[in-house]
């Protein structure tokens, strides 16, 4: 049985499930109200549904709060303020801890910028995608690029200076210098954080459906590699796969999930991941995914054991996107398990140059950045063997911004 004898850090996923209309590449958990979605009623089920996990995390304080969607703001600022005071009211949070929203630059609203920031949202996420109209409207966004400049106008205005911005590449048509273009205009904008990814056509969505018509794979790798020296000369540091930031502000939450650190899921279709010392197991934890059904009862969820033979693979899922990786200790710590589970395919990676030499730290090279899905399958159970890494889905975060 796992022995754990660190405590774990703790964070909080929320989730608001609805948006204005649903984007051809979103593979989240998003719907279209019918109407006026309703936010009070929501929030209430919400407390129910964190008043239902409470004996799992006693005594517990919790570091960092994310509330993700969906589109978190088509909530008006007192729904927000109901929800955020309802959570202090029941969970310890620090009081340095960090409260990330996310805001759709469609439904940027001034008033509502400063009504989130007063409720006590202090790191706003803006699903910026680009800047260009003719790539936002391939991408079937609800806003254009005015919108979106306009967007960190109003949260500036409204006094946040923790802002991360969103943006895609690898965008139907889109050019070497049309995706710089998009990426110089969000630097410009003086950001402390970017999340830069390429576009993905993820299953049961309508790209996957009907494909558009991406750069090819030379665009793509000349596009990232110049949009490194890009980032990188306006003093942004990648410190996770497709995160960057400036000093000092690399997204709390987001390290929480990387580390393998546990959180608490709420709302329809949350995850949750908790680690239960007593039991010598880590539990991930899911509520149910349709607004309806979780209004009805959200206080249910399906708890399901993380078997040990998969924690391995699941720890460096998570671990290996950080560029500078994480102690070898840790694995030990957020496992319970012994790190001599990870021989010998520690020795060959490390002779493969695709995992730094230093015994003391599991750190991708940067060549291993490049193949973390081979180095991922090396990680991989027997009775695993042939699902593909890139393939594996497994319960985790709706959305990491």
């Amino acid at each position: 049985m796992s022995v754990f004898a660190t405590p774990l850090p703790l964070a909080l996923y929320v989730h608001l499930p609805w948006c204005v209309r649903k984007c051809p590449y979103c593979d989240f958990n998003s719907h279209e109200p019918r109407g006026e979605a309703p936010f009070d009623a929501y929030v209430e089920a919400l407390m129910r549904d964190l008043e239902s996990q409470l004996p799992d995390v006693w005594g517990r304080r919790v570091d960092s709060v994310f509330i993700g969607g969906g589109t978190p703001s088509l909530f008006p600022p007192e729904a927000m303020a109901d929800l955020l005071s309802g959570l202090r009211a029941r969970l310890p949070l620090r009081p340095d801890a960090e409260i990330t929203l996310e805001a759709n630059p469609g439904t940027a609203d001034r008033a509502y910028f400063h009504g989130y920031r007063e409720a006590g949202v202090n790191r706003l996420s803006l699903g910026i995608q680009s800047f260009d109209d003719a790539m936002l409207e391939r991408l079937g966004r609800i806003h254009g690029g005015a919108e979106a400049h306009a967007a960190v106008e109003h949260a500036r205005g409204a006094g946040f200076d923790n802002i991360n911005l969103d943006l895609m590449f690898g965008l139907p048509q889109q050019s070497v210098e049309a995706g710089l273009s998009d990426l110089q205009a969000a630097v410009d904008q003086g950001p402390e954080h970017i999340s830069w990814y390429q576009l993905t056509l993820e299953p049961n969505t309508y790209f996957a459906a009907r494909p558009p018509v991406l750069p090819p794979d030379s665009t793509i790798e000349e596009l990232f590699t110049q949009g490194q020296c890009v980032l990188a000369a306006a003093g942004y540091t990648r410190y996770e796969v497709s995160a960057y930031a400036t000093r000092g502000r690399e997204c709390r939450h987001n390290r929480n999930y990387w580390t393998f650190g546990d959180y608490l899921g709420i709302g329809a279709g949350a995850h949750g991941k908790l680690t239960l010392p007593s039991q010598g197991r880590v539990l991930r934890r899911t509520k149910p995914r349709q607004p309806a059904a979780y209004l009805e009862t959200p206080d249910q969820h399906r708890d399901q054991a993380v078997p040990e033979a998969e924690l391995p693979f699941e720890f460096m899922l998570n671990a290996l996107r950080l560029v500078e990786g994480v102690p070898a200790h840790c694995f030990e710590e957020r496992c319970g398990l012994d790190l001599t589970t990870l021989e010998p395919a520690l020795g060959t990676l490390r002779a493969e140059g695709l995992l730094v030499s230093d015994p003391q730290r599991l750190q991708p090279t940067e060549r291993g950045l490049a193949f973390l899905n081979d180095i991922l399958e090396r990680f991989l159970p027997e009775d695993m063997a042939g699902v593909t890494a890139g393939a594996r889905v497994i319960a985790g975060p709706e959305e990491v911004r």
